[in-house]
């Protein structure tokens, strides 16, 4: 089978993970008003059924293993939608719907420096579930930081898909170890141009752009930064060949030669590529960077209880069920999509993935990747970046 059937074949599974704020209205000094949703919105157009347990989730936990075992085991269904983006459905729990959700599932510091501090979620027995990260990797050692309040009194949720996300090369044409030299300056280099792509995940795109442009993306940053990262944004996206919401076409235009890379990527876009046997799709994360000397973005998925005045009372066993050794594997595999998971320390976790699937997600470079990162964090004046990258995607339409 030739490259680019195997690619159209593959599943297109791609839910715009952390394409958060697609809308302006998000991150800083937002009301639960601003958005006028009414609780009942989130479920338009299907019905949710009273005794399930209903979810706002990335699409790691909507795997059928995962969500009929917890049926098969505790007897619920589970009702749930995919975000858009995290701040997105930050805001509907701020917009009075968490009356419907029970369960939500968000990047790492929306539990923390938002929902939390809200009262928009509920904090978890510690007895009961520290030991979870005590068997995890030694990254997630509790009390581990994005798992609790700000004042390190309260366990805010649990975690489990962990990685990198940053930029993807073809190693026939860019070897790993030079992309990972030039880090972003391989972007900038104006031979660049006309030879990469663009994968339209809007906050990240702005978080790397900022990298391209030497600034840290979790900083306040001053008008010269500002400009900086005006003139880095145009210029990449006007020297961009394709850009799409979809990983899957860039892979696949990887592959046949159209372009030698793609902004924004990682092990998320490229694990199902890989698994078939396309090992020259390569995450690379560069060896230093604007952001405290690294130049990569670690993120981290973490697990919250809403505070639904009407709980679902298998809301907790749901947080208990997710971490066990069978479902961690699902999760990690949900869709075809191949991420790590903190309980890959676990012996009987580790044993269930081949070795094709620890390579489809570069297991082998995984503390290195992990090491050359900034945790993923809200982008200061992310309003600001965003009104600049969109007015350059419009220019460039």
């Amino acid at each position: 089978m030739n490259e680019e059937k195997l690619l159209k074949q593959m599943v297109k599974r791609n839910p715009v993970r952390g394409a958060a704020a697609t809308r302006r209205q998000v991150l800083q000094g937002i009301g639960a008003g601003a958005l006028a949703l009414g609780a009942g919105g989130a479920f338009a157009g299907r019905a949710q059924a009273a005794d399930n347990l209903a979810m706002l989730t990335w699409d790691g936990y909507v795997d059928p293993r995962v969500l009929d075992g917890f049926t098969d085991t505790h007897g619920a269904g589970v009702d749930y939608e995919i975000h858009t983006s995290d701040p997105d459905s930050v805001n509907k729990l701020r917009a009075g719907q968490t009356e419907i959700w029970d369960i939500i599932n968000l990047n790492n510091p929306w539990a923390r420096e938002y929902m939390w501090p809200e009262g928009l979620i509920v904090e978890l027995d510690r007895a009961r579930f520290e030991p979870y990260f005590d068997a995890m990797l030694p990254m997630f050692k509790p009390p581990y930081k994005w798992a609790m309040s700000l004042d390190g009194n309260h366990l805010l949720g649990v975690c489990q898909r962990v990685d990198t996300f940053d930029f993807v090369v073809n190693t026939d044409v860019i070897s790993a170890e030079t992309a990972k030299d030039e880090g972003w300056d391989l972007f900038n280099n104006p031979d660049m141009a006309g030879r990469y792509g663009i994968l339209a995940y809007d906050n990240w795109n702005i978080m790397h752009f900022c990298m391209a442009a030497g600034i840290h993306p979790f900083q306040d940053k001053t008008d010269e930064q500002v400009a900086a990262f005006e003139e880095t944004a145009r210029r990449l996206i006007n020297g961009a060949v394709a850009i799409t919401g979809d990983f899957v076409p860039l892979n696949l235009a990887v592959v046949n030669g159209e372009i030698d890379g793609y902004i924004s990527g990682g092990t998320y876009s490229i694990s199902s590529a890989r698994l078939e046997g396309l090992s020259n799709l390569y995450h690379v994360v560069p060896r230093s960077g604007p952001a405290d000397g690294k130049g990569g973005i670690n993120w981290i998925e973490l697990s919250s209880v809403v505070n639904n005045p009407d709980l679902h009372p298998k809301a907790m066993d749901w947080m208990e069920y997710i971490l066990q050794p069978d479902v961690s594997y699902a999760v990690a595999t949900a869709g075809g999509i191949l991420v790590p998971v903190g309980q890959m320390s676990q012996p009987d976790v580790m044993a269930k993935f081949s070795a094709e699937e620890l390579d489809s997600f570069q297991w082998d470079e995984f503390d290195y990747r992990i090491e050359h990162c900034v945790e993923y964090d809200v982008v200061p004046d992310y309003n600001r970046l965003y009104d600049i990258y969109t007015t350059a995607l419009r220019e460039k339409a």
